[in-house]
């Protein structure tokens, strides 16, 4: 089709049964996801609290999927570093949480990774 949508499928990892994240992972990927999509939360931008570094790491080991990390975090151009070292292909993060978006986006375009920037509707 010349004009079919590039659609591609991001399940997000907190959905998944931690305590088999592997097995979870690999179910995914044999299902036809592209993307694995990891939401960073730090219980300070926003209210709840999931993984970091480590566990993406861990998540890299175990599949070859591209890892989309969502930054819901304060200051995220000072841990993307960290994410990106870890294993992530792309790095997202919020426009509410910067006071200067466009460099950030620089920052981390740097760091030889993909960029996008979330906002709230609110």
């Amino acid at each position: 089709m010349p004009n079919a949508p590039n659609i591609r499928i991001a399940p997000s990892v907190l959905n998944a049964d931690f305590g088999r994240l592997a097995d979870e992972i690999a179910k995914v990927e044999n299902a036809g996801a592209d993307v694995l999509h990891l939401d960073i939360m730090d219980g300070h931008f926003v209210p709840n609290l999931s993984f970091g570094v480590p566990v993406v790491e861990s998540i890299r080991r175990c599949t070859s999927l591209w890892l989309d990390a969502h930054l819901m975090i304060s200051d995220p151009a000072r841990y993307a570093p960290a994410f990106v070292e870890a294993g992530a292909g792309g790095i997202t993060f919020h426009i509410e949480a910067v006071q200067r978006p466009r460099e950030v986006v620089r920052q981390i375009r740097d760091l030889g990774v993909k960029v996008g920037v979330a906002l709230n509707p609110s």
